[in-house]
């Protein structure tokens, strides 16, 4: 369990997220220009460790509608997960086995731990886990906040996504891909996010993107989401938009453009090599790559 608070504490916690919260507002930056390319922005003179807070901290004009502060012990709950139980190579040309094994995936001490191991278990040289929220909860617009620390090393790939629920029925791009926060090791320092459409991805090079510069992201606890709405997709780090996806090449109404306008669940992941995260090999020293998450929230807009 995560240590208690008294009421001196969770004043001052309030106090400290309502700083962020200002500051957020007075240095937040959007621009739906570069949702069109690749860009960079620097996040080093803003960033700061993000303190843990209890799913009850009101954030205005927004509802919790579902969270998991990994409060038990063990396995991940599964009336909120999933696991992808896969081999190597199911997707991206990764390298690893998802599995459902304890030493790859754990909740322990108020944290969820996905451990990326090269225990060359079950005849897989790599393994790690997968958690999904498919067909347990999905949803349409809302605000996503995941706290995290993140793993390092060459062949690293740790990624906080969603996927559309309807994916089995059209397929990848045209379900939709919201990449929250994605880290490959051999970028140290850089996060990204990204929007994926039948109209704009990666193996086109037409996925809408931004990475920006976080320093300490391998030290540090930080707070990775985005506010979805019906006409556009808000990228926050620590809280400050840093990047707006928007419908390209269509409307809100074309689902080539804008699957954002059906429900999706939730993804947390550790993979190993594959086609981006393994492009600069692997270092065999970097194991174990462990993610901890403090709590992944759901909020949604006030009626």
């Amino acid at each position: 369990m995560k240590k208690c608070k008294n009421n001196f504490s969770a004043i001052m916690n309030r106090l400290f997220v309502g700083v962020l919260l200002i500051g957020g507002l007075a240095s937040c930056v959007t621009d739906s220009n570069s949702s069109q390319e690749q860009s960079t922005s620097s996040f080093d003179e803003e960033v700061v460790s993000v303190e843990n807070t209890t799913p009850d901290d009101k954030i205005e004009g927004w509802n919790l509608v579902w969270s998991d502060e990994f409060n038990g012990e063990g396995a991940a709950d599964s009336n909120k997960w999933d696991y992808r139980i896969w081999n190597p190579g199911k997707v991206n040309d990764e390298l690893q086995a998802y599995t459902d094994r304890l030493e790859n995936s754990r909740q322990e001490e108020g944290y969820l731990t996905i451990t990326a191991l090269n225990d060359s278990t079950g005849g897989s040289r790599y393994t790690s886990a997968r958690l999904v929220t498919d067909d347990k909860f999905e949803f349409l617009y809302g605000k996503v906040e995941a706290r995290a620390l993140l793993p390092g090393g060459r062949g690293s790939w740790p990624a906080i996504w969603m996927l559309g629920a309807n994916i089995g029925e059209v397929g990848w791009p045209d379900c939709g891909e919201i990449d929250i926060m994605e880290y490959v090791g051999f970028n140290p320092g850089f996060i990204h996010g990204t929007a994926h459409a039948k109209n704009y991805y990666w193996k086109i090079d037409e996925q809408q993107t931004k990475q920006i510069s976080v320093p300490d992201v391998e030290d540090e606890y930080h707070l990775y989401g985005i506010e979805w709405y019906e006409d556009r997709i808000d990228f926050l780090f620590d809280g400050k938009v840093y990047f707006t996806s928007i419908p390209k090449g269509g409307d809100v109404n074309d689902l080539d453009a804008w699957p954002f306008s059906l429900p999706h669940f939730i993804i947390l992941n550790v993979a190993v090599g594959g086609g981006w995260g393994g492009q600069k090999g692997i270092d065999e020293s970097a194991f174990p790559m462990e993610m901890k998450i403090d709590y992944v929230r759901v909020y949604q807009k006030e009626k």
